[in-house]
């Protein structure tokens, strides 16, 4: 699911641009494109909640906080993770409700263009890539 939150904010990023740059109309494919990267969001929020509440590290992270947050690996899953990812899914959220809302077609692409980016970034940060400084994951398990 997590590959499918990253795959359609950057179909939604493409679009958005495409249709910004070129004097697009916002069609039907773009609205539910903006949609359904914003349910797929959701959807990834609600597991990653589930995944979140049970998880053993988590469980450990805050039964020995003070210990736990001295250790890096450990606060990056159990804090800066959830709050980066939950920023993220608010950024996708706030900006396809004004993209939504917006008048003109290239306003619709200007504001899903920033909130989208904006959010795909901090999803970039939040992520426990191999190389991270923070913490890191093999790309596949």
């Amino acid at each position: 699911m997590r590959w499918l939150v990253l795959a359609s904010i950057v179909y939604a990023i493409y679009r958005a641009y495409r249709g910004y740059s070129s004097n697009a109309q916002f069609s039907k494919t773009d609205n539910a494109v903006r949609h359904w990267t914003a349910t797929i969001a959701h959807i990834q929020l609600l597991i990653g909640i589930i995944l979140y509440t049970q998880s053993p590290i988590i469980k450990y992270f805050w039964q020995n906080f003070n210990e736990a947050i001295q250790n890096l690996d450990l606060t990056f899953f159990g804090l800066l993770h959830l709050i980066l990812m939950l920023t993220a899914i608010i950024l996708i959220t706030i900006g396809s409700a004004l993209s939504k809302r917006k008048t003109t077609d290239k306003e619709k692409f200007k504001t899903m263009l920033v909130w989208f980016s904006v959010s795909l970034i901090i999803i970039f940060i939040a992520i426990p890539w191999p190389f991270s400084p923070l913490a890191n994951r093999p790309y596949f398990r």
